[in-house]
């Protein structure tokens, strides 16, 4: 009894605190200041800047990130380029008929220990959701705030040639995305009531197995749990909400908002609506997000094109203001090297190529063979970054948005910028704009709810139980989110999406022969049916 009743004093006392500072500092002060204390060690250490002059200093975590993606672009023979017609018609349903006279084996390899069934010991479960599906669901959880207002943040202290290198980076992640998706479903398990459990997590402890390097394999997929985890609470939800309510709290009015001072309030209406869509799984996140996703995307393209129709005269200098600011900035190379960075920087933060989260949504796909889901999965970043990112860049850049007034301003005004570009040419988009980034959030919150839970899963085992304690703690998070000021969240944010490719990334060069072998298994299957 004495033990309990210490047990219940130290958790007690932490709150009882807590609420005291809050009455002296705000609540809102107080989140941030405990939520920055908590996560700023692991901030520094995933943004430490190697030094190369006095000028130019460099994230080391960029390294793995285009170093692996440039790898994967020449050893898959630029397979992000001449796979891109094929990957369309994968989408269209065009090679659907492969499936059902392909082989049971082309997906994957058998589960160690055979605790839990391989999708080939399952019969008549061979997936979870389509490919157009997988793909929205994946692209719910990319396409949406980081194209908002990371964008005006690359471009405000990058200049515009950030943009050229968001491109380049997009082009190349296509690469680095095709081949985590492929291992995604080659590993995948799928429970004996067809619920699919895959992602990095899977195929580095099975993939790196089967190399001979279990321990290895063990080590890094527990790390990378560990950071889906934490990257589902902060880039794929808090970070989101915060995004979302300082919108809406600006376009209802700022401090005469109804919800000033009260967007926690905001916040557990937003955790209601998430917690009715997560408790579904991967079947209902999907019927969600193939709606919301293509309507949204089509909304904000559209008002992008009409902002550049509008001012079509000014796309030739925008391109070359692109073009020059890419490789001409001031400081020549130091210059150059911080605009590159940040492009480089927001673009992973953006469509996550590389980061191994979106093989998680593309694991769940009914497919038999693991390089289909790959084809499709490399679309994703040309989608998000390539087209949507650019279209934000252009509109940021024609309007006039891209000055050295805006290279100090902070993440909570950023896409405050993208906003008031739009409203100068089409006067009441930031009321569609609104819209769309509180769907956005949602439909990326319910993805990463997802993805961390399938990590939490990994980590805690696969019962009722352990599934709705952590999607209540994400929902939980999501009145948090609200309520934080942005300062320490989009550094936790960041900080966990980087973390989170190392380990993917050192597992996906590794097996990257095994997605060659899926890659011709696929075409060869594609070649007969047409012959």
């Amino acid at each position: 009894m004495k033990r309990f009743l210490l047990s219940i004093l130290t958790l007690i006392l932490p709150v009882l605190s807590f609420a005291q500072e809050a009455q002296e500092m705000g609540l809102d002060q107080k989140i941030d200041q405990a939520f920055g204390d908590a996560t700023g060690w692991f901030v520094n250490f995933i943004f430490y800047q190697i030094p190369f002059s006095e000028d130019v200093q460099i994230y080391w975590v960029l390294f793995p990130l285009i170093l692996g993606a440039t790898y994967f672009t020449f050893y898959f023979n630029f397979i992000n380029f001449r796979g891109f017609w094929t990957s369309i018609n994968i989408v269209r349903g065009k090679y659907d008929d492969i499936d059902s006279h392909g082989s049971l084996t082309a997906a994957g390899d058998s589960t160690p220990g055979g605790d839990i069934r391989e999708t080939i010991a399952v019969e008549d479960h061979e997936g979870e959701v389509s490919h157009f599906q997988a793909l929205t669901a994946a692209l719910s959880a990319t396409v949406g705030l980081g194209n908002i207002a990371g964008v005006a943040i690359a471009v405000s202290i990058g200049g515009a040639g950030a943009t050229f290198w968001m491109i380049v980076a997009g082009l190349l992640g296509m690469a680095s995305k095709f081949v985590e998706c492929t291992l995604g479903v080659k590993y995948r398990d799928i429970n004996e009531d067809g619920t699919v459990f895959g992602g990095p997590m899977y195929y580095l402890t099975k993939g790196l197995k089967s190399k001979g390097l279990g321990k290895l394999g063990k080590v890094l997929a527990v790390l990378f749990a560990i950071f889906v985890i934490g990257g589902s609470f902060g880039g794929g939800n808090m970070f989101q909400i915060n995004q979302a309510a300082q919108l809406f709290e600006h376009m209802t009015g700022g401090e005469q908002s109804f919800i000033y001072g009260y967007r926690w309030v905001f916040g557990l209406v937003m955790a209601i609506l998430v917690g009715i869509v997560i408790i579904g799984g991967i079947k209902s996140i999907a019927k969600v997000t193939d709606k919301i996703v293509p309507f949204m995307v089509v909304i904000y393209v559209g008002a992008a094109l009409f902002v550049l129709i509008a001012k079509y005269d000014m796309i030739g200098d925008a391109f070359m203001q692109i073009i020059n600011g890419a490789f001409s900035p001031e400081g020549v190379i130091g210059g150059a090297v911080g605009v590159l960075v940040q492009g480089f920087r927001r673009a992973a933060f953006s469509n996550e190529a590389g980061v191994g989260s979106a093989s998680i949504a593309h694991s769940a796909v009914k497919t038999k063979y693991a390089a289909s889901e790959g084809m499709v999965a490399l679309l994703e970043p040309f989608i998000d970054t390539v087209v949507v990112c650019t279209m934000t860049a252009l509109v940021l850049i024609i309007t006039g948005n891209v000055t050295a007034e805006n290279a100090t301003l902070n993440d909570a005004q950023a896409i405050l910028l993208t906003s008031g570009a739009f409203e100068s040419v089409i006067s009441w988009f930031p009321y569609v704009l609104t819209l769309a980034v509180v769907l956005f959030a949602f439909s990326t919150m319910i993805s990463w709810s997802y993805y961390g839970y399938q990590g939490w899963a990994f980590l805690f085992g696969r019962t009722k139980k352990m599934e709705y304690i952590y999607k209540t703690i994400f929902c939980l998070f999501v009145i948090v989110g609200a309520a934080a000021s942005l300062g320490s969240v989009i550094g936790f944010s960041d900080a966990m999406i980087f973390a989170m490719m190392v380990p993917n990334m050192v597992g996906i060069v590794i097996l990257a022969p095994k997605v060659k072998e899926e890659l011709k298994k696929y075409m060869a299957a594609i070649k007969s049916v047409k012959s």
